[in-house]
Formats: structure tokens, sequence, C-alpha cells
């Protein structure tokens, strides 16, 4: 029987590569296979899993990598014990195939896991759900325009941003730690796998270059994200007669847009209302009175229900990859207006909404508008057909079956 391993910090499905990775673990159960995932049980717990799971460390043991972190800017450099007794679990299994989704979590030493990822002869998939791999610190540079990553890092302008460093700024060495770690698999045994085309592109320019890549979009389950019956949601937040223009991040930020829907909203016109989900309550007191926030919800038929209501979402993202919430959007039939920003118009074509300049908000809300003339009624149909078509989960997953075999074989 074939052996899947799979590894990500977090394995609670509210995440997106949680989620990703419990349900490529389902289909390998159906296809035959073993599955085990490997988390960050410091940061996680145990949670229901059909997988057999692997807890990777403990709470201290997350608790000092965090440490590390935020003095010294050791991300992936501390819990070297945790990461020891990690790769004998490994050995004991004896996968077919290993494929990381993010190892940046407080709980792996890079150092300690590629040493034996070089040597063991298992085929290693990685997919690329942000930079961190090939950056010196950040997850994400697009905010700042930081090109340092081309060529080596030093000086970090996000020394602050996550994982943050309060006291040291190691990305110089962190940079050479890494390409030293990374670029040590043999290349007949580790694929690449962007989630964009964006992402692939940016990373030509990496200490990666030289490696296989292959582009798998991430998918979505759309028969939860469906057209949904929105009259209940409509009466229990008092957005009857209202043109909803809806945001949805897991945490609002300027680099997700939140100062941009505040700049929008005091262009709206009485008609007019944003509706942001996932705020807090201490931003809750940021928002003018025409932006209604609602907090982070972890039920999907109440969201399919949210993007169903409006007429627009909107996308004011400053650095993304190739975000899973324009996905659902779609998939509930409501089209999409974003930033011209990564990964996130990669789902967006004439028929399922409009880009626009970055920064650009006030081009947002009259894209939001050219929706509302031609009538939600217009892109609903042909936003769901192109969801169906392109967002399956079930699709992109068999692209990795099909990519695991190739490895194997």
């Amino acid at each position: 029987m074939k052996k899947l391993l799979q590894i990500n910090p977090t394995l609670r499905i509210s995440t997106s590569t949680g989620r990703i990775m419990q349900e490529i673990g389902e289909l390998a159960l159906q296809n035959g296979w073993e599955s085990y995932i490997a988390y960050g049980k410091g940061r996680d717990g145990i949670k229901p899993c059909r997988s057999q799971i692997i807890p990777v460390g403990n709470r201290w043991s997350t608790l000092w990598h965090g440490a590390q972190t935020r003095l010294f800017d050791n991300h992936g450099l501390a819990s070297t014990q945790a990461t020891k007794i990690f790769v004998k679990r490994i050995e004991e299994i004896a996968p077919d195939v290993i494929h990381i989704h993010n190892i940046h979590g407080y709980f792996l030493n890079y150092k300690v896991l590629f040493d034996y990822l070089s040597k063991c002869d298992i085929p290693v998939v990685w997919t690329v759900h942000d930079c961190w791999l090939y950056t010196g610190h950040c997850y994400y540079y697009s905010y700042v325009g930081c090109g340092k990553w081309q060529t080596g890092c030093n000086h970090c302008p996000q020394q602050r941003k996550f994982p943050a460093s309060l006291l040291m700024d190691r990305s110089a060495r962190n940079y050479a730690d890494k390409k030293a770690a990374f670029t040590s698999m043999p290349k007949d045994k580790f694929v690449i796998v962007p989630v964009s085309d964006w992402i692939r592109e940016e990373m030509r320019h990496s200490f990666l270059s030289e490696y296989n890549f292959r582009v798998i979009h991430n998918g979505i389950n759309t028969d939860v994200f469906h057209v949904c019956d929105t009259r209940e949601s409509v009466s229990r937040y008092g957005l009857a007669g209202k043109h909803i223009l809806l945001g949805v991040a897991s945490i609002w930020s300027k680099e997700k847009g939140l100062d941009d829907f505040i700049e929008m909203a005091s262009l709206l016109k009485n008609d007019e209302k944003i509706v942001l989900v996932g705020v807090k309550p201490e931003e809750q007191k940021l928002l003018p009175p025409n932006i209604l926030g609602i907090s982070r919800t972890g039920n999907v038929h109440e969201l399919a229900e949210l993007y169903s209501m409006a007429d627009a979402f909107i996308n004011p993202t400053w650095q993304d990859n190739y975000p899973t919430v324009n996905l659902e959007a779609i998939s509930c039939g409501t089209p999409v207006v974003t930033y011209r920003t990564g990964g996130s118009v990669e789902a967006v074509t004439e028929q399922t909404g409009f880009i626009v300049k970055q920064g650009d908000y006030k081009g947002l809300l009259e894209a939001a508008r050219a929706i509302r003339r031609l009538g939600k009624s217009h892109y609903q149909p042909l936003c769901r057909e192109y969801a169906l078509a392109h967002f399956n989960k079930e699709d992109r997953y068999a692209d990795y079956f099909r990519l695991y075999d190739e490895l194997m074989a």
C-alpha cells in the first residue's frame, strides 16, 4: 500500500492550508493509500482527522521557537530535538511521497529536516502558499516593494512583520541558510508546486529557479460554496434594499486593504453598504457607520450565504498569492473586483469581475457600480459556470496524485 506524508503547522480546517492538507489526505484514503499528517502540536492541538496524525513538538518547544524568532530572527532554526524525533518517525513510516505545505510555524528545524530529505531518496513535493521559502525573512514582499530576495537579503524592511523579530536582523544569514538547505535536494526527487502563475514567475528569479515546477491552483468545495437563498442573511443584518459590497479576510490589515475600505466608505451612496467579515472587536471601533463589521465565522454555510448576498466581492489586497476568497465568491455567483496584485487576478475574467490598478479604491467602487448597472443576474450564472469548470477541489487534488505517480515512477 502506498503511503503519503504531508507536513503543515496547522491541521484545523478553518485554515486554508489545513483544509487542503486534510482533503488531500481524504482523497489518498479513498484511493487506497495510507495517509499521514504531521503538524505543530504546540499551536494546533489534536483535531478530528481521518488521516493518521503525527504531532511535532509540544507547547514548550513552540514557545522556545517563538522566543528564538522574536529575539534572534531564528525562525525555522529552533525545535531541533522535536525535528530529530520527527525524522525518526518518517524513517519508521517509510512514505512513498512527502508533501510539504508550510514549515514556517514554530515547529520544525528546516536544516535538520532537509539534511534528512536530501539523502533519504523519497520524492518531495512542496506546495508554495507564500514566499517564505526563498526570502531571508518575510513571507510576502510586494507591499514594501522589496526585491532583495533575488540576489541576497539584508537589512530587512519587514523585520518586525511575521515572523517578527524584535531584536536582531538575521535576514542575510537566513537567506544563505535556506539556500543551502533547500538546494541540497536532488533535482529528480523534488518538485515545487506554486499555487499561482504569479509566484511561479517570481521564483524564476530565486535560488530555486533550477528546480522542476508544476503550477497547481487551489480548489474549493463547489458544493458548499454555491448560490444560496440569502433572504435570511439580508434580514438578519438589516441590509434590505442595500447594494452590498463584501470583503472577507481571516486577519484584516493595511496589506489586506482595510484602510482602502475605510477610504471607499466616504464615497458610498445612501443605498450602498460595505460588509466586512473577519473583523475583530477592536477593529469595529475604526469602522464608519456605512461599514458593517462581522466577526470571523467558521460556519462555511453562513459564509456561502454572505458571498451569495453580495452584489460584488471587493478584494483590495496589496500582496497575495492565490486568494481562496476570490474563488469562493465566484463559486457563489458573485463577481470579484480586485487590485492587480500577485495571483489575486488569476481567477478574474471578463465574465467573473474586474481588475483595477493597485491602490485605486475609487476604481474598485466604480467597477462595483458597473456590475450593478449590468445586474447581478447577468454575472451569477457566468461566475458559477466558471467556478465549476476551474475550481473544483477534486480536479485540483487529482493533479497532485498524477504528480505523485510520476515521481514514484
